[in-house]
């Protein structure tokens, strides 16, 4: 049986987007859901998180704790720019991970993914995830559509490119399959 362990970098307490502790508490309790092994946090100030050699070396430091076989990261075209610093440094830091992709979240431009996981038997514990976050539920900045509907239509749309009800998508940055001899 392949036990999936979880282990997260999260670089600010977001303490700009909701008073402070509040998102802190708000990902504690998504990594228990999630079952995470390990919360890993960056110490940086919400909206000046820098793309710099300091965020680079602790991106590094995780993934030589953790030895990930896969690792996921913001897109590094994105609105927000704590997500661009975040996914620009990870690119450095991530460069001997065999198995690396961008992914997207409501403020992504121009994500076109190449990898699409099958989503639909967990939907309603995404939705569930995502609850856990009151703080961000309805802070899209678009009139009476929440981070909830937005997730939705998202994963029914990659869904639909997908030919499934609801998908992930992904993009690869490296993506090495492993292929033993014999299991060809």
């Amino acid at each position: 049986m392949n036990i999936l362990a979880i282990g997260l970098f999260v670089a600010t307490e977001g303490e700009i987007g909701a008073k402070k502790g509040v998102r802190r508490k708000e990902e504690m309790r998504a990594m228990r859901f999630l079952g995470a092994k390990k919360v890993f946090w960056g110490g940086f100030v919400d909206t000046t998180v820098p793309t710099s050699k300091e965020l680079i070396d602790e991106i590094e430091a995780v993934v030589k704790e953790v030895k990930p076989d896969i690792v996921f990261f913001n897109f590094s075209e994105d609105t927000h720019q704590d997500h661009r610093a975040v996914a620009n440094c990870a690119l450095s830091a991530t460069r001997y991970v065999k198995k690396a992709l961008f992914y997207e979240v409501p403020t992504t431009r121009n994500f076109e993914p190449d990898v699409f996981m099958d989503a639909s038997n967990v939907m309603q514990k995404k939705i569930s995830l995502l609850k856990m976050h009151k703080s961000q539920i309805s802070r899209t900045r678009v009139p009476k559509l929440t981070i909830l509907e937005s997730a939705l239509a998202c994963a029914m749309f990659r869904g639909y490119q997908a030919r499934v009800k609801f998908a992930e998508g992904f993009k690869a940055v490296r993506f090495m399959l492993d292929f033993k001899a014999g299991n060809l």
